[in-house]
């Protein structure tokens, strides 16, 4: 009989042949902001208004919460979609999806991508990655109260325009952007999410360009009623504008915010042929969990500790490069001390740091906070101020005051900024950005 031959299907290392072109290390760079917020809907007049210390919190007027604890929150009171949304399309949408295009499309706008642009763009490169934390929550609640009358009154659109995902899918029909089109939804981390993922898109080689941030729109009965059940919030109504104190002895609570940050990342050669403006260079990030505790931090810290150290080594960057943290601290009692206590192991004792956090004057815009958050980073590479936290008047004994900015702005040259932001359900990420 014949002898059987053995067939080696593993020969030596390259048996199948691998066509994927090697990526050399693609850069990021961030060449356009766009910005929905309490404090105004430009990056420069935001940002402007953080520098002088201006507090966006006021009452809550869009209904009346006379009967809830908290009355109070960063509500946005003068938006218009005229110009940026079809009047037919605005009516039904609900509002975080009104912010989102609306920030998505001034971010192009900011980054100088015009018709001409816009026209010679190759589109299956380009995508679209803003994510929301609640999505179309007052959309689902009129849903609710019309299905109480009967399933015929409710709204052919209040599944689609309830979801998450559909902010960035109706943003990318009306770019005709056909690259990478999804929402991540990790709480208040949505942005850093968003913004991380979004790069590597374009480090991977898959886009040259992505619009990336985070909206949200909670404040309406169910999303106020929903943190009150909480016990979240702030309860000081008498004096909106010191309700939101972060590391503040005083402090009581988180203050709730609402609007839109978005990013336009572009790879750095794709932007140097466009003649596009370069704001900053995005370094790299990380994403890590808890995995604790639904809404309390980790006692020591371990995740976010995890989350920045992880950072530092996807950047590329040392803990003495990092000169100015943007904190999520959002004012509630144990969340400012633990990402303090966190920060303070990551950096040592680093003479050069400075800390701030915005949501002083922004309060708590949930999945929209990293948006506005890295718009504040970058700006402060920019202008080299960083601004003020307000309110801090008492400063939490555990808290080494010399680290973070005082009452008023500050002169800084960013060597490299750090952004964090964590989300209920233990998600945290922080981001990287530098001068250019």
């Amino acid at each position: 009989g014949r002898v059987p031959i053995a067939v080696s299907f593993h020969p030596e290392r390259g048996g199948v042949e691998n066509n994927k072109s090697e990526t050399k290390q693609r850069r990021v760079v961030v060449t356009g902001m766009g910005v929905v917020t309490p404090l105004g809907h430009e990056p420069d007049e935001f940002y402007s208004n953080l520098l002088q210390g201006v507090s966006g919190i006021s009452e809550i007027e869009a209904f009346d919460c006379s009967s809830y604890p908290t009355r109070i929150a960063g509500e946005i009171k003068s938006f218009s979609t005229d110009g940026w949304v079809a009047p037919k399309l605005a009516k039904r949408m609900d509002k975080f999806m009104q912010y989102l295009i609306v920030a998505g499309k001034k971010a192009l706008e900011n980054g100088g991508v015009t018709e001409g642009i816009m026209n010679e763009l190759d589109k299956s490169r380009c995508g679209v990655l803003i994510g929301s934390g609640m999505g179309g929550m007052k959309v689902f609640s009129d849903a609710i109260e019309a299905l109480r009358v009967s399933y015929r009154k409710m709204n052919p659109f209040c599944v689609p325009f309830a979801t998450t995902n559909m902010g960035s899918a109706i943003l990318a029909m009306d770019l005709g952007w056909m690259g990478p089109n999804y929402s991540i939804s990790t709480a208040c981390a949505t942005s850093n999410f968003c913004i991380l993922s979004a790069a590597n898109h374009i480090m991977r080689g898959e886009t040259d360009l992505m619009l990336c941030g985070g909206s949200d729109a909670p404040i309406i009965p169910i999303g106020l009623g929903g943190f009150v059940a909480c016990r979240a919030l702030s309860q000081r109504n008498s004096d909106p504008t010191k309700a939101s104190r972060p590391w503040d002895m005083d402090r009581d609570g988180f203050v709730m915010g609402e609007g839109a940050g978005v990013l336009l990342l572009e790879e750095l050669e794709h932007a140097k042929q466009r003649g596009a403006e370069i704001y900053a260079e995005f370094l790299g990030g990380s994403f890590t969990c808890d995995a604790y505790h639904m809404t309390e931090p980790h006692p020591e810290g371990k995740g976010v500790i995890l989350c920045v150290k992880n950072a530092l080594a996807d950047a590329g960057v040392t803990r003495q490069d990092i000169n100015y943290v943007n904190a999520h601290a959002t004012s509630t009692q144990l969340g400012d001390l633990k990402e303090f206590e966190a920060l303070c192991r990551c950096f040592g004792q680093n003479p050069q740091l400075r800390v701030n956090s915005t949501k002083s004057m922004t309060g708590h815009l949930l999945g929209a906070a990293g948006g506005i958050e890295a718009v504040a980073a970058i700006q402060a590479i920019r202008t080299g101020w960083i601004h003020p936290n307000i309110n801090l008047d008492n400063p939490e004994k555990n808290v080494d005051v010399s680290l973070l900015v005082g009452s008023q702005k500050e002169r800084c040259d960013v060597k490299v900024a750090l952004s964090n932001s964590f989300g209920f359900g233990g998600h945290n990420s922080s981001i990287l950005f530098a001068p250019f």
